[in-house]
């Protein structure tokens, strides 16, 4: 190895020791504890996936999780086929019986969004849940099919160490306001802009 080299190693070496050293002291101030309630919105394909992946860590750390879907209880997905197989740890309720557009019954979405809000309030009243995946929610707010103050008041009240997540675009500011960590998912580009639809394995 030529001196060149040896200098450009020492000085990234040089560099990665203290990005380690700023690192340590700001993990070593991270000292709290806490249920999070954590939003995943905006117009990118991603939000439910990854609630799902957070529920997967879940079910490896032996946590128990509920999951309530608001929109998607027609459709044959596959996180409910899988998970399905791990009743001990996870309890899944598929209310919703599709997008407002496929279902052009407003009476009849607001009584599945509020069946869906009872089942979630119930798991989250439940000491034995870890964590509970709203899934959706956030559109079934957008129309108003459940009153917003509602939700935040119950999620302002729930256990301290129980984790929520709420997923769907158009998260209200309400939510957004009181939640730990959001995260907006931006769609930079998306197949179904070219003719391609909905596919097993990538959307359900």
């Amino acid at each position: 190895m030529n001196t060149e080299s040896e200098d450009l190693n020492a000085k990234a070496n040089e560099k990665a020791a203290r990005r380690k050293e700023a690192r340590d002291r700001m993990m070593a101030s991270k000292t709290q504890e806490k249920g999070l309630v954590i939003v995943h919105t905006g117009k990118g394909k991603g939000k439910s996936t990854a609630a799902f992946g957070m529920v997967l860590r879940c079910l490896g750390h032996g946590l128990k999780v509920g999951v309530v879907q608001y929109i998607k209880g027609k459709w044959d997905t596959g996180e409910r086929t899988i998970l399905e197989k791990f009743p001990d740890l996870i309890e899944i309720k598929a209310l919703g019986e599709g997008f407002t557009w496929e279902t052009q019954d407003r009476a009849r979405d607001i009584a599945f969004a509020r069946a869906a809000w009872d089942e979630s309030k119930r798991m989250m009243n439940d000491d034995s849940f870890d964590f509970v995946l709203l899934d959706e929610i956030n559109i079934a707010l957008r129309y108003d099919y459940l009153p917003v103050e509602e939700v935040v008041e119950f999620l302002k009240a729930k256990r301290p160490s129980l984790h929520v997540v709420l997923t769907g675009r158009n998260a209200k500011d309400e939510i957004i306001a009181i939640a730990d960590l959001v995260t907006e998912m931006e769609m930079v580009k998306h197949p179904f802009r070219d003719g391609v639809k909905a596919q097993a394995g990538v959307e359900f």
